[in-house]
């Protein structure tokens, strides 16, 4: 069956690889040594939780999706914390912190179930596929390394700090993108369904169950009823084939 080919950017954490996974494992050990050292003082598991979450969503508005953002939010939590326990803070300990909070970028690449079928479906139907993903360049290109992606998406892969409307526009307007037949996908709301909505084009939000709340934001009514969402990756596919069709037809 013939397809009107479609360009169709895809996120790459938690959308084809697994991310927040690795950072909820690290933030679970994280917490349990946050508990042997303020638990005497009667701070609950929820309270450095809440903390931590705030701290990290404020850092990321401000500078990006550099990798030290985590463990920086990390120190940051426990430096607050002695701060209301009156408690010095130990170089010691934050070395610590540190090591744990980049420890989270060591972890295998996961890709989640359906990836490879997925992208072989939508090359094998003369889609072209790009790969556009936030954070540091070099921990990314080692995550497409080991995941072997530059066979579907060859140097169609964008890296940026900041991941936003201004990015998102960049790329379309340097790269000549057809915006009618242009497909963004990705688990962000933030990141990749409001961008891409605001740009004008296509999207498909990928619900994750657990997902980051720097990434969850609320969308304007007609931007919700813009937006395709479904759960997982293998549901790409039968989407494009329908609107490729669709403008095939017309």
């Amino acid at each position: 069956m013939k397809y009107l080919p479609q360009q169709i950017i895809f996120d790459l954490d938690d959308t084809l690889v697994h991310c927040n996974k690795y950072f909820d494992l690290i933030l679970g050990r994280y917490f349990e040594l946050m508990n042997g050292w303020f638990g005497a003082y009667g701070p609950s598991m929820s309270e450095f939780r809440s903390k931590q979450v705030e701290i990290d969503v404020e850092t990321v508005s401000t500078s990006g999706l550099a990798s030290d953002n985590f463990p920086k939010s990390l120190i940051a939590t426990y430096r607050y914390f002695c701060g209301k326990y009156n408690r010095m803070p130990e170089a010691l300990e934050e070395q610590q912190l540190m090591k744990l909070g980049m420890s989270v970028y060591d972890q295998e690449v996961e890709a989640y179930p359906g990836m490879v079928e997925t992208l072989d479906t939508l090359k094998q139907d003369g889609h072209s596929l790009y790969l556009y993903t936030g954070g540091d360049d070099a921990i990314q290109q080692r995550k497409i390394a080991q995941m072997k992606l530059d066979e579907y998406f060859d140097d169609r892969i964008y890296i940026r700090q900041h991941k936003n409307v201004e990015s998102l526009e960049q790329i379309l307007n340097t790269y000549h993108f057809d915006r009618s037949i242009t497909w963004m996908i990705g688990n962000s709301l933030r990141t990749d369904v409001l961008p891409a909505l605001t740009a004008g084009i296509n999207s498909i939000y990928l619900k994750q169950q657990n997902e980051w709340l720097y990434n969850l934001v609320e969308l304007q009514r007609e931007m919700q009823q813009s937006v395709m969402t479904i759960s997982a990756i293998d549901e790409v596919p039968p989407v494009i084939r329908m609107a490729a069709l669709r403008e095939h037809h017309g």
